[in-house]
Formats: C-alpha cells, sequence, structure tokens
C-alpha cells in the first residue's frame, strides 16, 4: 500500500468514528520520523512494513480513545518537545502563554538582577519550568510536585533538554518551606476543574485526576497556596498562575482576602479568556 492511500482510509475510519481526521498525518509522520512538510513529499512510496505496523498500532489506540500526545509519548512546548506519559498532564498551548507573560515581568521587574529565584509547584512534565530556564539562564529554577512518577518524567525532560532544575517530591508549597527557600517568583498552573464539572472523555478517562481536579469550586489548590506562600516569598517578589476562563470573580475574593491591600491582575489569553493571575508583592 502506497502512503496516500494508507491515509484515505485511515481518514475515513476516524471521521465514520467522529475522531480527528487529522490525527492519523500526524501520528504516521511522527513514527516516520518525518517533518510534516516532508510527508507529501513521500506519499506515492509504498509503506515499509515496519513503518506500517507502528502506524496500525498506534490509529489503534487513538481509536480507543487514547490522546495523540501519549501515543507519540512527546509533546511541544514553547518550541521545544516535552516527553509525556499517563502521569502527567499534556502541556497546553495557553499555558504557553503564562511562560510568555512571566518572561516580560523579568525584563519589566528584574532587569538588574544577575539571579532570580523561581519556583513551580505541581509542575507535572516540568514544561512551565524548563521552558522559564531555557529562556531565561539567570534563573535559578526549582520545581514539586506531589507525583513520584511525574517528577522522573520532568527530570526526564530536563536532562533532554540541558535545562538544570531541582525538582522536589511534595506537596504544593511544603517542600520549599522545607528547604528554607525564597523566591522572586512563584508560579503554579494548578489543578482547577470543579470535582462535578464535565470534561472530554479523553482527558477524564487518561489524565491524571491529581492534576486535574481542584475541588468542589476548582479553588482548593489556589486557597492552599495562597496560605502558605508568604513563608517562601522575598521583600519583592511576584505569585503567575494559570487559572480556569470562568474564575475571576471567585479568585479575585480569594486574593483580596489573602493578600490585602496587593496589587493584582487577571489577564485574558489570545482567544479573550480570562486565564493568568499575578499578584504582586512590593511592586508597583
Amino acid at each position: 500500500m502506497i502512503v496516500r492511500e494508507l491515509m484515505k482510509k485511515s481518514e475515513k475510519e476516524l471521521e465514520e468514528l467522529s475522531l480527528d481526521p487529522h490525527a492519523a498525518k500526524v501520528l504516521f509522520y511522527h513514527f516516520a520520523k518525518k517533518e510534516p512538510h516532508e510527508l507529501y513529499l513521500m506519499m506515492d512510496e509504498e509503506v515499509d512494513e515496519n513503518l506500517y505496523h507502528l502506524f496500525m498500532v498506534a490509529l489503534d489506540r487513538y481509536k480507543q480513545g487514547e490522546p495523540v500526545q501519549y501515543i507519540k509519548g512527546v509533546e511541544n512546548f514553547f518550541g521545544r518537545d516535552f516527553v509525556v506519559n499517563e502521569h502527567v498532564l499534556i502541556p497546553r498551548y495557553e499555558t504557553e502563554e503564562l511562560v510568555e507573560q512571566i518572561l516580560y515581568r523579568i525584563d519589566d521587574y528584574f532587569a538588574e538582577s544577575n539571579e532570580i529565584d523561581v519556583c513551580d509547584i505541581g509542575t507535572g512534565s516540568g514544561a512551565i519550568a524548563i521552558s522559564l530556564k531555557c529562556e531565561e539562564p539567570r534563573i535559578d529554577m526549582k520545581a514539586s510536585d506531589i507525583s513520584v512518577e511525574a517528577i522522573e518524567v520532568a527530570q526526564k525532560n530536563a536532562d533532554r533538554l540541558d535545562a538544570k532544575v531541582t525538582f522536589y517530591v511534595g506537596d504544593m508549597v511544603k517542600p520549599f518551606i522545607e528547604h528554607q527557600d525564597k523566591v522572586d517568583i512563584l508560579v503554579s498552573n494548578p489543578p482547577y476543574i470543579p470535582v462535578e464539572q464535565k470534561i472530554e472523555l479523553v482527558v477524564k478517562d487518561h489524565e491524571p485526576h491529581v492534576a486535574l481536579f481542584g475541588g468542589k469550586d476548582g479553588l482548593y489548590f489556589y486557597r492552599r497556596i495562597f496560605e502558605d506562600a508568604p513563608a517562601i516569598l522575598k521583600d519583592k517578589a511576584i505569585l503567575a498562575f494559570e487559572i480556569g476562563y470562568d474564575q475571576k470573580e471567585q479568585l479575585s475574593l480569594e486574593v483580596e482576602h489573602y493578600f490585602p491591600g496587593y496589587p493584582y491582575e487577571i489577564i485574558k489569553d489570545m482567544n479573550g479568556k480570562d486565564r493568568m493571575l499575578f499578584i504582586y508583592k512590593n511592586i508597583k
């Protein structure tokens, strides 16, 4: 069978199952070790037997509901490929904007600093922590996760991308308190989906629930971080969070309760949704 015939047949099968037909090409060029544009140059070539087997196994996994990213074993984030598996949340493109906004604020508020201490709470695959370290060498990055398996994935990503990050296994802010760390920037993309909120089955059935659900109203982990964060913040510091698009009003009340008088802002993403929260300690 030539590539064109295999793609046409596979895309039709996915369409009949109400799945994304584009996934066929994504999986094929991944296992063929080709760039997307190279796929079109090989459309009339015969499919290698070993490649055919790898592709068909991958296609079947996708038909069974497994995310493409887990099948490939990697996901691109901020221009780099990160190893992902069932132990970590798949990095989302919305979170790239959080990284970008943090880098802007480093330029604005820490331009004169030779070293910037940053912690990432609930690091998962390490996508945020590693991207920040790779983009800004002045950062001394530490990151935590309660999942041993997640930290193993994050460490693998740091090693692959040559990023020096110190990882702690521990619950939220606690490991940073225990190590007596003090930070200029605290960043977190905590679980923020309310436990009873309906989400896509492909997410619910495959991605780690510990990284998805944030209690009854989705704010449980924000409150925990807000409560413990003062113990690790320097005199001048920034707290940066990804948030649920519909949590602006509730989170504003929580910020005003835990950080009275602190300036803060909620920033929209490229789709016009409220997605990022920044809190400023002694920064104007």
